[in-house]
């Protein structure tokens, strides 16, 4: 079943027929929201019996409830519910369809959980898509999963979206599931990139078992699908927005390639101050390492090998980690504003700060410094500053000695008078010789040294890997 080369996209009624025909796939269709725009497609074609084999759209809460179970949360549009629906129909085809008679059935069940935008247009629109299905009559269950934000402005055009993309995910989950990546491609099929958002996908089972879901997130990046994504210390990705809402960030963006003593002391001694601050703790607060898709990037390329062995020694570390589009800073917080009103901490080398304070970084704004600052410093966001130690003359700097663009010195002196700077002084002063691209070329010409520089689990990883270069 795994037709890679497929030449021409086919529409999305060849699609639904082309399932429809296919005597083997079986299932079912739950849709939740945004009325049945998905099971549509498969009905209009003909065929539909040998394929569907119930559709139902639990709209009344308190039906969904009797059937589906209540959430703790209260929530009807989140990825616990399109679990719970998608495990629910499935158990009912596995009980009500003898397996002995139908031995070459692949079941299948598809679940939508959504909201459209509402008559106001308040809210823009959102919801979970989900995928458990067979490729061969006796193997267990693959699972494909995933969030999408709408950005049409009327309910109409969301759910003829939502239709498509659910034959789409339906059609090259049978008959492209060899080729993951290509397969995120097609979603798209029919579908302008500039109206629906794919912010979050997790595949998983026995056909995407050497699916890395980190590496999936990354192709969410790349192909302009969504500008930021976020996975777990277990590779698993996240929803930024559930993870985000009404938290405490702590973000700290480098390359980290690889992850020094700095990068960690930086974390450790920013993390510290910032659970010191009135309304800060433990519970209510997230800490990300952030990486830019230009982090990522050598010579206008992503190298995906090193993009996993960065992620696998954040991981290791127990870390939270974000990719992003968002070269600029202010971008970066902007984003954050959207999903969590509470207080944000980035935390930097104080080197890094001269490029806030170049106003060439703001040529593609209309209203240049003034527009970028004034979205970056919002009222509940502090910067905190690690020093920077000349490896030359041995002079250390920190935001009283800055030295910024003569034309930003007021705008600096202005943020720095409001508290928006606060230096880290607890800091590792061994530390302060330690640069990531100077021990990147000890790793790689296979010198000695440069493990003192690296926490102990990122120095056993690398060895135990080869990762960067090295070489036993």
């Amino acid at each position: 079943m795994g037709d890679r080369d497929m030449e021409d996209i086919p529409s999305t009624e060849q699609k639904a027929l082309r399932i429809n025909l296919n005597k083997s796939i079986f299932g079912t269709f739950s849709e939740i929201g945004a009325g049945q725009e998905t099971v549509r497609n498969f009905f209009s074609v003909g065929g539909a019996s040998r394929t569907i084999a119930k559709a139902v759209s639990a709209y009344g809460k308190e039906f969904s409830d009797a059937i589906y179970g209540a959430e703790e949360d209260g929530r009807y549009v989140s990825e616990s519910r399109l679990r719970k629906m998608l495990s629910y129909e499935l158990e009912l085809i596995e009980e009500r369809i003898d397996r002995k008679k139908h031995n070459d059935k692949l079941f299948f069940s598809f679940a939508n959980t959504v909201a459209t935008i509402d008559y106001s247009k308040k809210y823009q629109g959102h919801g979970w898509v989900g995928l458990r299905y067979q490729t061969k009559p006796d193997e267990p269950y693959s699972e494909i999963i995933l969030h999408v934000r709408f950005h049409e402005n009327k309910a109409l055009y969301q759910q003829n979206t939502l239709g498509t993309l659910g034959v789409n995910l339906i059609y090259y989950a049978y008959y492209h599931y060899d080729a993951p990546k290509s397969l995120l491609r097609h979603l798209y099929d029919h579908i302008d990139k500039d109206l629906l958002e794919i912010d979050t996908i997790n595949f998983s089972g026995p056909c995407f078992e050497n699916v890395d879901n980190r590496l999936m997130s990354l192709q969410l990046i790349r192909n302009g699908m969504t500008d930021a994504v976020m996975f777990a210390p277990d590779g698993h990705n996240m929803l930024l927005s559930d993870e985000l809402y009404n938290k405490n960030v702590l973000a700290i963006r480098g390359s980290f390639r690889p992850v020094t003593k700095v990068n960690m002391d930086i974390y450790e001694r920013s993390k510290e101050r910032f659970l010191k601050e009135k309304g800060v703790t433990r519970e209510n607060t997230i800490s990300i390492f952030e990486m830019t898709l230009h982090n990522l990037s050598a010579d206008g390329e992503v190298d995906e090998k090193d993009f996993i062995d960065r992620a696998d020694l954040l991981c290791a570390m127990g870390q939270t980690v974000m990719i992003s589009t968002f070269k600029e800073y202010y971008r970066l917080v902007e984003y954050l504003d959207r999903y969590s009103n509470a207080k944000k901490v980035l935390a930097m080398g104080v080197d890094n700060l001269i490029y806030i304070f170049d106003e060439h970084y703001y040529n593609d704004l209309t209203g240049g410094t003034l527009e970028a600052f004034g979205k970056l410093f919002s009222d509940n966001l502090k910067i905190y500053l690690y020093p920077y130690k000349n490896p030359e003359t041995g002079e250390l700097t920190n935001s009283n000695n800055l030295r910024v663009p003569k034309q930003m010195h007021e705008l600096y002196k202005y943020f720095k008078h409001n508290k928006k700077f606060v230096d880290i002084t607890d800091y590792h002063e061994e530390y302060l010789n330690i640069f990531s691209r100077k021990v990147l070329k000890m790793i790689a010409k296979g010198e000695e040294g440069w493990e003192c520089k690296l926490p102990e689990n990122v120095t056993k990883l690398i060895k135990e890997k080869n990762l960067f270069g090295y070489k036993k």
